[in-house]
């Protein structure tokens, strides 16, 4: 089976423009995040998905020099983004990470990974994500390519096309869904924020790199959970933002959605 494990990333950024770019160490942040991924079992495929955007050059040329493949696509379809790298490199599962994920453990995405092969009779897609338990930053989903080539047909709605996946977790009757919960069985989730789309976000991933990168280049999840007990100040960085989670952000739309869906089918009873 060839897995692709595909990066996403591009310069735009409403919130945090260039955050990619920011410096860690010396080198992009994006570039600290290549160095981590390649560390995964299953990296031999690792490609960066970027935008066909001219702005993105500089992306590309990030990748080229991390020494990983490079895709460029369309600038706001991630779904297609997705599928036409998948298809063009012909993978047989797709693994999407996102760029704002600097601080991700290869451990994590092994597990993930590992899971879904040892249960690919039985899943379409599978995550972490779906609940969550790991700290946010710890994004990691694996699909089947022809359930991707599905949601690429079937899917229409706008944060369905932009995110890739929402639409296998809001059609659980048409995939085959699996999830892999923190082994610890706590549930730091909505507690540990270590994603980045705030200056604040960067602050706190640039002073973990800075703390613990220099002895130990791939750090784990357990590392940054002793670091944060031992040095409990550098959650205060960040703290006014944990929580907040783009998903959460859009479900007031799917509902509004779901609501005028049922009530056209109301109207077209009557």
């Amino acid at each position: 089976m060839k897995i692709v494990i595909m990066i996403q990333a591009r310069r735009g950024s409403s919130r945090l423009p260039d955050k990619v770019l920011l410096p860690v160490l010396g080198k992009p942040i994006l570039s600290r995040m290549i160095e981590r991924v390649l560390q995964s079992r299953y990296s031999g495929d690792l490609t960066l998905v970027t935008t066909t955007d001219l702005h993105d050059e500089v992306i590309e040329e990030l990748g080229v020099n991390s020494g990983i493949q490079v895709y460029r696509g369309h600038p706001t379809d991630l779904l297609d983004r997705h599928y036409q790298a998948a298809r063009i490199l012909n993978a047989d599962a797709i693994v999407k990470i996102p760029s704002d994920c600097p601080l991700i453990d290869p451990s994590i995405i092994d597990r993930v990974i590992g899971y879904y092969l040892q249960y690919s009779d039985q899943f379409d897609y599978v995550s972490n994500l779906h609940p969550a338990t790991y700290p946010d930053g710890s994004d990691v989903e694996i699909m089947s390519f022809s359930a991707l080539e599905r949601a690429w047909h079937e899917a229409s709605l706008p944060l369905e096309r932009e995110h890739t996946t929402p639409y296998f977790w809001e059609n659980p009757d048409r995939f085959r869904i699996g999830n892999v919960l923190w082994e610890s069985d706590l549930d730091l989730s909505m507690s540990h924020r270590w994603t980045i789309d705030y200056w604040e976000d960067y602050l706190f991933i640039r002073s973990i790199y800075e703390k613990l990168y220099p002895n130990d280049r791939c750090f784990s999840l357990n590392s940054i959970l002793k670091l944060i007990e031992e040095q409990p100040e550098l959650m205060e960085i960040n703290e006014k933002y944990v929580g907040v989670n783009w998903y959460r952000h859009h479900l007031g739309e799917l509902k509004t959605i779901a609501v005028n869906q049922t009530k056209s089918l109301r109207e077209e009873k009557c």
